[in-house]
């Protein structure tokens, strides 16, 4: 991706953020918000017309593109099986913390990774409140841009013995006997938050402000462009058994830590 394209990523982030997400932010009517999936999984018109904004820009910008958004593929009109095959494919989350901004709360952003043959190419993660982008580029490293297109390089936490480590985990989708067994385990950590927002959770854990985090499910807009920025920020992520991220693989669960000695402690003291 060259410098250009990258930054016309942004734009596209910025200016959808600004025309179709911002504007509905506390405006939401009653009828504007619904249930996938069921109660912990909402979409609001918002996210709807931002998808359909960032899937035309994306196209736009890249003609030979595919466009994976995750309101197409819970509507039935994406699969992810096309990650794993060849050529290039972006997967976009329109609003991720659609809960955080259905309830007026200003904690949510807009995710976009590039993905080719399963391997996360590009990340950015956008905060439309504070109008600045957390950009990835495979073997280019992480950092922070402002609005005024300063940046600043993203590093993760120093390395600590697992009873100082904090972080963030998401255990609502685990299923038992695992739910069980981690949720006994969570006091051998300092502490332990839900931000209800994978894109500030990533954003956080790359910039050095906590040590670990975990996930049950991996939908690969919620974590395709969080794992890159975090794995070039300088972490070390793992599904639970041991194995590499991969986008289409929405299972085995994902733990994320600043070194492989942090993940190994981690996972003895969580999973094991």
């Amino acid at each position: 991706m060259t410098p250009a394209q990258e930054q016309a990523v942004i734009a596209l982030l910025r200016e959808v953020s600004r025309r179709e997400i911002l504007p509905r932010f506390k405006r939401l009517g009653r009828g504007d918000v619904r249930d996938k999936s069921g109660p912990l999984d909402p979409v609001t018109v918002a996210d709807e017309a931002a998808e359909r904004a960032l899937n035309a820009g994306l196209k736009a910008l890249f003609p030979g593109d595919d466009v994976i958004g995750e309101e197409a593929v819970s509507e039935g009109t994406a699969q992810l099986e096309r990650l794993a095959e060849p050529g290039r494919v972006w997967v976009v989350d329109p609003i991720d913390g659609t809960a955080n901004f259905a309830a007026e709360l200003p904690l949510f952003g807009v995710m976009a990774a590039l993905v080719e043959e399963d391997q996360v190419k590009a990340g950015f993660i956008f905060d439309p409140i504070s109008d600045d982008c957390a950009v990835a580029l495979a073997g280019q490293g992480a950092w922070l841009e402002a609005a005024d297109g300063s940046r600043r390089r993203l590093r993760v936490a120093e390395p600590a013995p697992v009873e100082q480590m904090f972080g963030s985990m998401s255990w609502r989708y685990m299923e038992e006997p695992l739910r069980a067994h981690v949720l006994h385990r969570l006091d051998r950590l300092a502490a332990v938050t839900d931000y209800r927002c994978a894109a500030h959770q990533y954003r956080m854990l790359s910039a050095g402000h906590c040590h670990v985090q975990m996930f049950r499910k991996l939908m690969p807009w919620d974590h395709a462009a969080g794992w890159l920025l975090h794995s070039e920020a300088g972490g070390y992520s793992r599904h639970f058994d041991g194995s590499n991220y991969r986008p289409s693989h929405t299972g085995g669960g994902l733990l994320l830590a600043p070194d492989a000695p942090s993940w190994e402690a981690l996972a003895e003291a969580l999973l094991r």
